[in-house]
């Protein structure tokens, strides 16, 4: 099930944001040769109004061929093709190329006020009561009680069993002082996870590390906090423009640390986004349709980066051709793009190899 999430995420992050390109293209009346579902082999094809729309073997993700994209190429004709992208004044180009990154952030901002029109999950405090609430690990310590338990965060912890008795709980407050009555004793404990209820013994330690407390975790008490659906939209929007920033920012100082030679282990590839996606997926379709979101936005923020092959690479020669008043040889700037496409891949190879090292 995993697999199919991860694949179903997938696809609709990149679907989204060569849909943004495709429709950008239509708009400005450039020329689309080709929609893509998944990438070659192609398995069937059909037509329509000079776009040929593939299917293909590998469903993770899709493409986008514009004419002219690499080039005006040899039109055959004695004036401009009005279709070609090559012949598009540089604000048209621009716009076709931003607006992938541009549909990433606006299905970023409807996932977020779906999960706000839905329930967004929200940290309260014990004299809070709104929907739904109930005690999350948010951190498991390394060797103590509760890792050894299996415990994990994102369990909810729904109570205790005790002399063949059930006791929920509701309130941090409840879980601290229950445990701390019983330290040294063998306890057992009651969560959920991913919807499903399970029970783990575990002994409370008496004089535990200092911070870590005597299970090893830290808790949160989270609700679902419901909003109106014009409530929604808007803080739909505020969370997007916020999380793009932080992440930008986020993403800033990382290339600083990598160039320095720290930070690397910081960065997942698809390897441990996928642990992520089946962590998350136990908590909710909440908590993953945030968790689309924020990679949603992620995939905007990597693609306006001004490097070859990217989005904002291709920027970058516009800026330069509207500087000089004339393209970039398209030679040189293809050769550059696939250079920048040959890095990206060993980036993403070397990723991947991370993630097996630390998963």
């Amino acid at each position: 099930m995993t697999i199919l999430i991860f694949i179903v995420i997938l696809v609709v992050l990149i679907l989204s944001h060569e849909f943004g390109h495709f429709l950008f293209a239509k708009l400005s009346k450039v020329k689309v040769e080709e929609f893509g579902f998944g990438f070659p082999p192609r398995i069937f094809c059909f037509k329509k109004n000079e776009t040929v729309y593939s299917f293909n073997l590998f469903p993770i993700g899709g493409f986008v061929k514009i004419l002219g994209e690499d080039g005006p190429g040899n039109t055959g004709q004695d004036a401009p093709d009005k279709s070609n992208f090559a012949f598009k004044p540089v604000y048209i180009k621009a716009a076709i190329i931003s607006a992938g990154v541009f549909f990433n952030l606006i299905l970023a901002w409807i996932l977020f006020s779906v999960g706000f029109f839905v329930g967004a999950p929200t940290q309260v405090d014990d004299e809070t009561e709104i929907f739904g609430v109930q005690v999350v690990i948010t951190e498991v310590a390394a060797n103590s009680p509760a890792e050894n338990a299996g415990l994990a965060p994102g369990d909810r912890i729904v109570g205790f069993r005790t002399d063949n008795k059930g006791i929920e709980i509701s309130t941090i407050g409840e879980v601290q002082s229950f445990v701390k009555e019983r330290e040294g004793e063998k306890i057992n404990i009651l969560y959920n996870r991913g919807g499903e209820e399970f029970s783990a013994d575990v002994v409370p330690r008496i004089g535990p590390p200092e911070g870590e407390g005597a299970l090893g975790i830290a808790m949160a008490r989270v609700g679902i906090l419901k909003s109106s659906w014009y409530a929604s939209i808007w803080l739909g929007l505020k969370e997007t423009i916020f999380l793009a920033f932080i992440i930008a920012q986020a993403f800033f100082y990382l290339m600083a640390g990598i160039f320095k030679g720290v930070g690397f282990d910081e960065v997942s590839g698809p390897v441990g986004i996928f642990n992520i996606v089946s962590d998350v997926s136990q908590m909710g379709i909440i908590y993953l349709i945030r968790f689309a979101a924020v990679l949603s936005i992620n995939l905007a923020v990597i693609n306006i980066i001004p490097f070859p092959a990217l989005d904002g690479g291709r920027l970058l020669f516009l800026a330069i051709e509207k500087i000089k008043g004339s393209p970039v040889n398209y030679k040189i700037a293809n050769f550059a793009h696939g250079l920048g496409f040959v890095l990206l891949i060993i980036l993403l190879i070397l990723l991947t190899y991370n993630d097996f090292l630390r998963f």
